[in-house]
């Protein structure tokens, strides 16, 4: 079928692999799981919990979905919500992605990875957050490490891996949020508050929670290396996001000066040359098209970086920051 021969084509032109859907289910309410496989049965790369791959949903449409279950050599598993504001990829891989369709995916990639030997552990999930989440809390059980794990959802039906959680072994350090019962919201401020000395937070969910859960890391003194955060959803306006005056990028290592518009981005405009770079999200939250700044000011407009990140000024997001002086110079 269509979907199958482009991802060959794809597989066989760029690093990446080719992986077949071998199961969907409803997790929840629109939340989708796939499970892939290689064709072949073959062994899969190996990956670490926080862990997500980029899949191409149709012919020029990628987009990053996280590995909800620790690695088994043979199955990678992705949650994928149905986004009420999709631009084609969410609703795609809902409507129509089905068994047996075969997709080209990066292999497993990891802006959100689990510190060595950092114990305990914080674990703050709302919504599709879960997904991450859940991996690393199933890891850290096997390997006996400390954590909490506190989830939240709008309701029930929207709740993935509720009766996992429930029966999980961790059990007795879950706590879930359901808005409208009794426990309906949590008290992030408490929670942080409550955590002893040196504990590691990882939190993933909508902007809104992961500003509550590092505001209220800060507002207890917690060293900023020991707060870890994966955003899903930025809620911007890609309009507004690449809107300010022109500039230009000089790439540094061919020399090359390019010329950047109003309303078109970094990323976009050196797509349109001819330069190859990567991007994913296209909305400054997933870190992939992360690139050096060698002079220049650029003008931060990520959610990717950290305020200590963007105020050293040597790197940026080229899929949606642009610049505050008249050139950059790129690592490029």
């Amino acid at each position: 079928m269509e979907i199958m021969d482009h991802a060959a084509s794809v597989a066989a032109n760029t690093k990446g692999l080719m992986l077949r859907v071998v199961r969907k289910v409803a997790l929840a309410q629109d939340i989708a799981g796939f499970e892939l496989q290689a064709p072949d049965a073959s062994t899969l790369p190996h990956f670490s919990p926080g862990a997500h791959l980029e899949v191409e949903v149709r012919a020029g449409l990628k987009r990053q979905y996280s590995l909800w279950a620790p690695p088994d050599g043979k199955t990678y598993r992705i949650g994928v919500l149905r986004a009420p504001d999709s631009r084609g990829g969410s609703a795609a891989m809902h409507d129509q992605v089905q068994v047996g369709d075969t997709l080209w995916c990066s292999t497993p990639k990891n802006h959100f990875e689990l510190e060595e030997n950092a114990a305990p552990i914080l674990l703050l999930a709302a919504g599709i957050g879960i997904t991450p989440i859940l991996c690393m809390a199933d890891t850290l059980h096997q390997r006996n490490v400390p954590f909490e794990l506190h989830y939240a959802a709008r309701s029930r039906e929207r709740m993935a891996f509720a009766q996992h959680l429930q029966d999980a072994g961790y059990a007795q350090h879950t706590r879930l949020y359901v808005e409208g019962e009794a426990q309906a919201r949590a008290d992030l401020a408490q929670v942080v508050a409550a955590q002893p000395p040196g504990t590691h937070l990882y939190v993933c969910g909508p902007k809104g929670f992961i500003d509550v859960a590092r505001q209220a890391a800060d507002q207890a003194g917690w060293d900023a290396q020991r707060v870890h955060f994966e955003l899903f959803g930025a809620s911007v306006d890609p309009v507004a996001l690449n809107a300010g005056d022109a500039f230009c990028v000089e790439l540094r290592r061919s020399g090359r000066v390019i010329p950047i518009q109003a309303g078109v981005s970094i990323a976009e405009s050196l797509l349109a040359a001819g330069v190859e770079v990567e991007t994913s999200c296209e909305q400054g939250i997933c870190g992939t098209c992360i690139t050096r700044v060698l002079q220049g000011e650029p003008d931060h407009r990520d959610a990717y970086l950290t305020a200590d990140e963007k105020a050293a000024n040597d790197q940026m997001l080229i899929c949606c920051s642009r610049a505050k002086s008249q050139r950059l110079v790129l690592d490029l």
